[in-house]
């Protein structure tokens, strides 16, 4: 006797290969919000109907593939975590966001942060992903023999620091900063910039 799909179940199904449509269709890119939900349902050679009934909205297409890409992305980098050390993955994770490839992908995050700020009930799944790079550098902390809470600060600031200068990137190209690593690690490890620091 076959197995008899219920219908939330058929229903997941036909969005995960609607997704994965979406995925293929952008690659590591994102639609820009500036797009219509039309435009994007026909790069991926699907209906609008289909992506509205699904995701609801051109945001909701633009949380569920960021979710996808960036789980992707952890899977790579827990590579990096497993064989590395806290300033290792925190290096590969800059590195990661900041090609020049992945700017469609650092804007349409920004974006949808900035939706979640003033709706966080409609995009609940992508807020609660947004931890996994913390806890994965937190765990190596610990492993490098911090405590507990000194381990999550530490990877709390450096995700921090990294999702801020690479805002400052997607708004301020020009303004690279080629420090900004050596700035992450001196700041999630407790020291101060140059200019900030007191005098002896």
């Amino acid at each position: 006797m076959g197995v008899i799909l219920s219908n939330t179940g058929r229903k997941g199904a036909a969005r995960e290969r609607l997704l994965a449509r979406l995925l293929d269709a952008y690659e590591e890119a994102l639609p820009s919000p500036e797009v219509s939900l039309r435009e994007v349902a026909a790069r991926a050679e699907t209906s609008h109907a289909l992506l509205r009934y699904h995701f609801g909205s051109l945001s909701g297409v633009l949380a569920a593939m960021l979710e996808v890409q960036r789980a992707r992305d952890n899977e790579v980098l827990f590579k990096t975590a497993q064989q590395g050390t806290f300033d290792d993955l925190v290096v590969a994770i800059w590195r990661a966001y900041t090609r020049p490839e992945q700017l469609s992908r650092a804007r349409g995050f920004f974006h949808v942060v900035g939706l979640a700020a003033y709706s966080p009930g409609d995009f609940r799944e992508f807020i609660d992903s947004l931890d996994d790079l913390t806890t994965m550098l937190a765990s190596l902390a610990e492993r490098e023999g911090h405590d507990t809470k000194e381990a999550l600060s530490m990877a709390t600031v450096a995700i921090a620091a990294i999702r801020g200068l690479l805002l400052q990137e997607v708004l301020t190209p020009a303004v690279h900063s080629q420090d900004a690593v050596a700035l992450i690690l001196r700041m999630s490890k407790g020291g101060c910039a140059p200019r900030t620091c007191p005098e002896p």
